[in-house]
């Protein structure tokens, strides 16, 4: 029998301090909620003010605004942070010929220039305490392409990559990198893209829901920003400690055709 004690699988953060991208609504708010709740202290970083009021007295959260396509903005943010969840992204559906360079260009700066500036400035501070947890919030678009979204299937395919670089350099120095790949989850960034749907694919916005974002799935509902939180939670405690380098599914049994 081995000598490693099983590990805890309640997530204990105390004296940890976390960074929360996007987080004022939707899977950022709830991640941020949940690792607060299990003792961190977290930076909810976002670039809605008005949204992250809602998370200014919570306790054990600090909202922070800011513009994470500047980089002084995110040179502003604390770099002592032992989890980083990357968690920001906008969403913009048109066909390629028609889709915008600078909207790609800035998607792109949101969901992966970003992430990998966090990422860098966060590991030093990781490796010297021999501990640290990135948690990419990736999409089963990371996995699988859709189209009219060039921009964000290619950001979250890069996120796909650089969460894999960081895992095999960190692993080795108590860092682990995953990332997190929720299918349609009932947020604000989900709802505002039903017109743009029904309009790419010729159908009325009521049918949309059914017949394109859940028409892939087996389980016939959107993924709740909850259940994105637990699992990101659960990658953040002990239990997770040999859990790098991969991809978490939550897309209802998308990817398993």
């Amino acid at each position: 029998m081995s000598d490693v004690a099983a590990p805890s699988t309640t997530a204990d953060l105390g004296g940890r301090t976390a960074l929360v991208t996007g987080a004022a609504s939707g899977i950022g708010e709830a991640v941020a909620r949940a690792l607060a709740a299990a003792g961190a202290t977290v930076h909810a970083v976002d670039l809605d003010e008005a949204g992250l009021a809602a998370l200014s007295g919570v306790e054990r959260i600090e909202p922070l605004v800011a513009d994470l396509t500047d980089l002084d903005g995110i040179e502003h943010l604390p770099p002592d942070v032992d989890v980083l969840v990357n968690n920001a992204g906008v969403q913009h559906v048109s066909p390629v010929e028609d889709f915008p360079p600078e909207r790609f260009s800035f998607i792109v700066d949101l969901m992966l220039v970003a992430p990998f500036r966090l990422v860098r400035r966060s590991l030093p501070h990781m490796y010297a305490r021999g501990w640290g947890r990135v948690v990419n919030v990736s999409s089963v678009h990371g996995l699988r392409a859709s189209p009219y979204k060039s921009a964000y299937v290619a950001a979250k395919h890069g996120l796909e990559g650089l969460s894999k670089v960081v895992a095999l350099e960190g692993g080795g120095k108590g860092v682990t990198s995953n990332c997190v790949n929720p299918a349609y989850v009932r947020t604000p960034l989900v709802e505002k893209q039903i017109a743009d749907q029904a309009r790419q694919h010729g159908i009325p916005e009521d049918e949309v829901v059914e017949q394109v974002m859940l028409d892939p799935v087996a389980v016939k509902r959107l993924v709740e920003p909850e259940e994105v939180a637990a699992l990101t939670l659960f990658l953040c405690g002990p239990a997770s400690a040999s859990l790098n380098g991969s991809s978490f599914t939550m897309d209802g049994g998308w990817t398993a055709h």
